[in-house]
C-alpha cells in the first residue's frame, strides 16, 4: 500500500528521519542475529528494502541532509548519529541496545556497538578531531574504556534532525536576536547591501570576511547588520564583548558551539567590541571563530592573522533624518510649522531614536489633550494653530533630549537648571558675551551649514566657552542659565572619574563622554578644569609625554564637539596656552563689589521666605562671593525657622561669623558694624 504523499517539508523530513531510524533498526536486528545463532537462511536480508523505502521518503534537503554537508559526515558517521538520536525518538531501541550488549543495564549506544553493527564502520570516527566528536554532535560518557562508553546525541543536534530550529541554550544567555527594521536610511541601507554582497560571495564560511562596521550609534550598527541578515534570509545574533570568556578552553568550546549553530541553523554573529578594543579575549575569540561575523566598534578594529572589511557608519544626514521625522509624525509634521529644522540642528538621532521620541511626544499630546478636554477655557486655547504648534514642539524637543541622554547620564552628573537671567549679578559685558554665546549654539546649523561655513573646514567649528574667577562668582550658575535659556541638558564632568593613572584611559573616558553628548548637542561642563586643562609639560618621561598626548586629544575633542564645552577655573593663568587660542569665549567672572553684592542680597531670598529689617547696605559690607551669601542665606533661614521668627540681622550676623569660620578668614568690625 502506497504510503500518502507529504503535505509539507516537516513532515516529509520526519517521515525520512523514521525510515532512516529503521535502516539502524535493520543493522541492529541483523547484528543480533549473527551474535547470537548462526545465520538463518529463511530469515531475508531486509536492509536492502529498508533502504529503498527511505530513499523513497526522502525530502530535498532533508536536516540530515544539513548536518552531514555542514560537517562533512560519511556514511558510517551519519548512521552513528541516527543510532544514537534513535533512543531519543524511539523507545524501543533501548531493548535493542539492551539485547545487542547482553546486558539489561546497558540500554545505549557505544562506539564498540557501532563499529560491530553498522555498515562500513571506520575507527576515525571516534577520534576528537572528526566531526561527530568536534562539532559536539554526540557526547562521550563516563566509562571504563572509550569504546563501551554511553554516547548521547546533542539536544541542539536532535531538535535540529527532527525539524525543529532553535538556539542551543547555551548560547541564549550569551547572545540575544537581533530584529530588522522594516527600513533603513538611504546611507544604511547601501552599508547593508555591501554586507550582503560581501557575505554572498564567500563560497563557504570559512572564507567569509571578519566585516567591520566602524562608527557610533551602536543601535544604528545593529540595524544594519540585522537588515542585512534579514535580506539573506538568516538571524542574526548579538554577542557583547564582555560576555566572551576568559580561560582559552572556555572561549574554544565558545567558538566550536557558535560555528555549530552557524553550520546548523544558517546564522550571523554580531560582536560588540565598542568597551574592549584591545582585549584579549574578544581578539583571539575572533582570530579563531568562522562563520558570517560582524564587529561592531567605534574606532577601526584589526586581527593580526584574519582579513577584516571595514565599513565606515555614519549618522544619517539631515536630509535622511529629515524623511524619517516625516515619516514618524504623519500628518502631525504640518503642526511644527516649518521648525522641523531646529529639532534635526539640535540633534542627531538614528531611526529608532527618533521613532521613539516620536512615539513619546505624540502620546504626552494626547494625554494632555484628554486631560484638558473636560475644561472649556483650556480647551479654546489648545485649539489655536500657534498654541498647538508649540505643543508639540515642546513635547518633541523634550522627547529628543530625553533620547540623547540616555547614555550620558552613565558617564557625567545632570544638573537640572533652575537659575535664569536675574539671579545672575554680572558687570553688562560679561552678560552680554554669555548672551552672544546663547546666540552661537541656537543659530550654529544656519550658518555652519545653510551659510556654507562648515564647508571651509573642521577645524574651529566647536564651540567652546572659558569661565574664569574666583570660588563664588557665578560660573556653574551661569552654565546652568544657559542650559535654561536653550533648553538644553547641562552636565558635569567629574574630572576624578575621567583622569586616570593608566596610559590611554584619559582619552578613553574623554572619548566616551564627547560621543554619548553628541547625539543631544549637551552641555558639558568641566568644573574646576584646571586640573585637567593644565599647561603641557617639558617632556622628561613617558609620563609626562603621554599626559601631553592626553592634552592634545581633548583639544581636538572639543574643536569638533557640536556642542558647547564650558570649562570653569579658579586660576587662569594654569591654563595651557593652546587651550586659550582655541576657546572661542573667555568670561571672567570679577569678584562683586558692594553694589553688586546688594543686589545678589536683593535677590537671594525667595518671595516665600518671611524677612525683617534686613539692610542690604550693611549686608553689602560683607567681603565675600556671591556663592558664600548664598550660604549664609541658607544658614539664617535654618536658624530663623527654628526659632519661629523672621529672617532678621540677628540670625544673619550668626551665620555670617560660622561662614567666616569655615573660610578660615577673620569677621571684622567694620564688616557688621551697627547691625543689632
Amino acid at each position: 500500500m502506497t504510503s500518502a504523499m507529504p503535505t509539507n517539508w516537516h513532515e516529509a523530513n520526519q517521515r525520512y528521519l523514521m525510515a532512516r531510524l529503521e535502516v539502524v533498526r535493520e543493522a541492529l536486528t541483523r547484528h543480533i542475529r549473527r551474535s547470537t545463532q548462526s545465520p538463518d537462511r529463511s530469515s531475508p536480508d531486509n536492509s536492502r528494502r529498508v533502504m529503498l523505502e527511505a530513499t523513497r521518503e526522502h525530502p530535498v534537503p532533508s536536516a540530515l541532509d544539513t548536518v552531514s554537508e555542514a560537517f562533512g559526515l560519511s556514511a558510517f558517521e551519519q548512521d552513528l548519529l541516527l543510532l544514537c538520536a534513535s533512543i531519543e525518538l524511539d523507545s524501543s531501541f533501548a531493548q535493542l541496545f539492551a539485547t545487542a550488549h547482553g546486558d539489561p543495564a546497558r540500554c545505549y549506544p557505544t562506539f564498540s556497538l557501532a563499529l560491530a553493527a553498522l555498515d562500513e564502520p571506520h575507527w576515525s570516527a571516534m577520534t576528537p578531531a572528526a566531526p561527530l566528536r568536534r562539532w559536539r554532535l554526540i557526547e562521550v560518557g563516563a566509562g571504563e574504556t572509550l569504546t563501551s562508553s554511553p554516547l548521547r546525541i546533542e539536544e541542539r543536534v536532535l531538535h535540529h534532525l527532527t525539524g525543529i530550529s532553535c538556539l542551543d541554550w547555551r548560547l541564549q544567555g550569551l547572545t540575544e536576536p537581533l530584529t530588522s527594521p522594516p527600513d533603513l536610511p538611504f546611507a544604511h541601507k547601501e552599508l547593508a547591501c555591501q554586507v550582503v554582497r560581501l557575505w554572498s560571495c564567500s563560497d563557504h564560511a570559512d572564507a567569509s570576511p571578519l566585516i567591520n562596521l566602524c562608527g557610533e550609534h551602536r543601535i544604528g550598527k545593529e540595524a544594519v547588520i540585522a537588515f542585512a541578515a534579514a535580506h539573506l534570509g538568516i538571524q542574526s545574533y548579538l554577542l557583547r564583548s564582555t560576555d566572551v570568556p576568559q580561560p582559552a578552553a572556555e572561549r574554544e568550546g565558545l567558538s566550536r558551539l557558535w560555528e555549530r549553530e552557524a553550520a546548523l541553523a544558517g546564522c550571523a554573529l554580531v560582536v560588540d567590541a565598542a568597551e574592549s578594543d584591545a582585549a584579549t579575549a574578544i581578539r583571539s575569540f575572533l582570530q579563531n571563530v568562522r562563520g558570517m561575523i560582524a564587529i561592531l566598534s567605534r574606532e577601526p578594529f584589526s586581527l593580526s592573522r584574519r582579513r577584516v572589511i571595514r565599513l565606515d557608519f555614519n549618522a544619517p544626514s539631515s536630509g535622511e533624518q529629515k524623511d524619517i521625522w516625516r515619516h514618524a509624525l504623519g500628518e502631525n509634521v504640518e503642526r511644527l510649522d516649518g521648525r522641523l529644522d531646529l529639532l534635526i540642528s539640535q540633534f542627531t538621532l538614528n531611526a529608532e531614536a527618533i521613532n521613539a521620541a516620536s512615539s513619546a511626544a505624540l502620546s504626552a499630546i494626547e494625554l494632555a489633550a484628554s486631560a484638558e478636554a473636560n475644561s472649556a477655557t483650556i480647551a479654546a486655547v489648545t485649539n489655536d494653530d500657534v498654541s498647538q504648534s508649540s505643543s508639540i514642539f515642546e513635547s518633541l524637543w523634550n522627547a529628543c533630549r530625553a533620547q540623547a541622554r540616555v547614555r550620558l547620564d552613565d558617564l557625567a552628573q545632570r544638573i537640572e537648571p533652575v537659575a535664569c537671567w536675574d539671579d545672575l549679578v554680572l558687570p553688562e559685558l560679561q552678560r552680554q558675551i554669555l548672551r552672544d554665546i546663547a546666540v552661537h549654539v541656537r543659530h550654529r546649523a544656519r550658518v555652519y551649514d545653510n551659510w556654507g561655513f562648515a564647508s571651509k573646514g573642521a577645524r574651529g567649528l566647536g564651540l567652546s566657552a572659558l569661565f574664569a574667577g574666583a570660588s563664588g562668582t557665578g560660573k556653574t550658575m551661569a552654565a546652568e542659565v544657559l542650559a535654561a535659556e536653550l533648553r538644553l541638558d547641562l552636565y558635569r564632568i567629574d574630572l576624578s572619574q575621567v583622569v586616570s593613572k593608566y596610559i590611554g584611559e584619559t582619552e578613553k573616558n574623554l572619548r566616551r563622554v564627547f560621543e554619548a553628548a553628541e547625539s543631544g548637542g549637551a552641555i558639558l561642563l568641566f568644573d574646576e578644569a584646571d586640573a585637567l586643562f593644565g599647561k603641557r609639560t617639558e617632556v622628561k618621561d613617558s609620563h609626562d609625554r603621554y599626559a601631553n598626548i592626553e592634552i592634545s586629544y581633548l583639544l581636538q575633542r572639543m574643536d569638533t564637539y557640536r556642542g558647547l564645552a564650558v570649562l570653569t577655573t579658579n586660576m587662569k593663568s594654569v591654563l595651557d596656552a593652546a587651550f586659550l587660542r582655541r576657546i572661542r569665549f573667555v568670561v571672567q567672572f570679577p569678584f562683586p563689589d558692594a553694589v553688586q553684592r546688594a543686589e545678589i542680597w536683593r535677590r537671594i531670598f525667595p518671595a516665600q521666605t518671611p524677612v525683617e529689617k534686613l539692610d542690604l547696605n550693611k549686608l553689602a559690607k560683607l567681603n565675600v562671593a556671591g556663592g558664600n551669601i548664598r550660604n549664609i542665606a541658607l544658614q539664617a533661614a535654618f536658624l530663623a525657622a527654628d526659632s519661629g521668627e523672621p529672617v532678621r540681622m540677628f540670625h544673619l550676623l550668626r551665620a555670617a561669623r560660622n561662614e567666616y569660620a569655615k573660610l578660615e578668614k577673620p569677621l571684622t568690625e567694620a564688616e557688621v558694624s551697627n547691625w543689632v
